[in-house]
C-alpha cells in the first residue's frame, strides 16, 4: 500500500499510469515559472507547482495533470493554471480516453490573485469543452491540502470525483470560513468536524464524489480506470437532472447543522460510527443510503 496522502504529485501520477508511460509537457528543465513570483521577491518552482503530461491508464491514452500541495498549498496562479488549461485544450486534438485531474490545492494565489482567478476560469471553460467534446474529465482528491477554492467548483464540473477519506472538497475552506463568519459558524481547529463536514466520506454520501477509496494509490488507479468509460452527456436535460438534485438536497437537509444529522435523516444506522469506518465498511454500511449522484438514474 501506498498513501496518496503523503505522495508527491510525480509519485501519484508514477502509480497511477501504467509503469514508464509517463511523458511530461513543460518539464522542470524547461524553467516555466511564474513571473509574479519572481518580482514579488517569493520563491518559485521549475513546474510552477503542477506536473502535466501524457501516459497510459491500463493501456488507454489519458493526459494527467498533478498538482503540487508542498508548493504553496497547490494554489493557482497564472502559469500554473495555463498549464493545466493547455493540457484540456490538447485532449480537444488528441482525444485521450480521459483526462485525470489529481487536484490538491488551497485555491487562488494571493501573490497573483486576479491573473490566478482568471486562470481558474480559463480551466472551468476548458473542462466544459472537454466534456462537451464526450471525453471524460476526473478527479482524484486525496492530498492533505483538499481542493477549496475556484479549484472546488472546478472539479464539480468535472463528469466525476473519487475521494479518499483523507481528501477534502468545498468553496471556501474551513480557515476562511472561521475568519470571515466566526468561530460559531465554523470552528476549523475541530479536526473531526472538517472531516464530517467536507472530507471524502461526506461528499460521497451527499453525491458529489462517484467513488470512495481507501488513502492508497492502487485504489486511485482502479477507480478512474473505472470512470475512464463512464462519460456523462453534457446537455440540458443533464443540467436540469443535477439542478434538481440540488434543490431536492437543499430541501432535505436545508434545516441540519451537522454532517450527523444528515446521516440519521438517510437512515444510516449508528450515524456517529461513519468517522472511525474504513473505506469498505463504510461504503457497505451506507449503500443505498448515499444522495443520488451525477449520472444515477432518477
Amino acid at each position: 500500500m501506498t498513501s496518496w496522502y503523503e505522495a508527491t504529485a510525480r509519485q501519484r501520477i508514477a502509480g497511477l499510469l501504467d509503469p514508464d508511460t509517463f511523458a511530461e509537457i513543460l518539464r522542470p528543465e524547461d524553467r516555466i515559472t511564474s513571473p509574479h513570483l519572481r518580482e514579488l521577491g517569493a520563491p518559485a518552482a521549475f513546474d510552477d507547482g503542477v506536473v502535466v503530461g501524457r501516459g497510459l491508464l491500463a493501456g488507454r491514452p489519458v493526459l494527467v495533470a498533478a498538482q503540487e500541495g508542498a508548493f504553496m498549498g497547490g494554489a493557482v496562479g497564472e502559469v500554473h493554471g495555463a498549464k493545466i488549461t493547455g493540457l484540456l485544450e490538447r485532449a480537444m486534438d488528441e482525444r485521450p480516453a480521459a483526462v485525470l485531474l489529481l487536484l490538491e490545492t488551497g485555491g487562488v494565489r494571493l501573490h497573483e490573485a486576479n491573473a490566478g482567478l482568471i486562470a481558474v476560469s480559463e480551466i472551468m471553460r476548458a473542462i466544459l469543452a472537454v466534456r462537451a467534446a464526450q471525453i471524460p474529465v476526473i478527479v482524484l482528491n486525496g492530498g492533505r491540502y483538499g481542493v477549496f477554492g475556484g479549484m472546488g467548483i472546478a472539479a464539480s464540473l468535472c463528469d466525476a470525483i473519487v475521494m479518499s477519506e483523507e481528501g477534502r472538497l468545498g468553496l471556501s475552506g474551513p480557515e476562511v470560513i472561521e475568519t470571515t463568519m466566526g468561530v460559531e459558524e465554523f470552528d476549523a481547529s475541530d479536526r473531526a468536524l472538517v472531516w464530517r463536514t467536507v472530507g471524502g466520506k461526506n461528499r460521497y454520501i451527499l453525491g458529489e464524489a462517484a467513488t470512495l477509496v481507501s488513502d492508497d494509490i492502487a485504489e486511485f488507479r482502479a477507480a478512474a480506470a473505472v470512470l475512464v468509460d463512464a462519460a456523462l452527456p453534457l446537455d440540458l436535460p443533464e443540467v436540469e437532472a443535477e439542478h434538481a438534485m440540488l434543490r431536492e438536497r437543499l430541501e432535505r437537509f436545508s434545516d441540519i447543522g451537522d454532517a450527523q444529522e444528515i446521516w440519521a435523516r438517510l437512515g444510516i444506522a449508528s450515524p456517529e460510527t461513519l468517522p472511525i469506518l474504513d473505506s469498505d465498511t463504510f461504503l457497505r454500511v451506507t449503500e443505498g443510503k448515499a444522495v443520488r449522484r451525477k449520472g444515477d438514474a432518477a
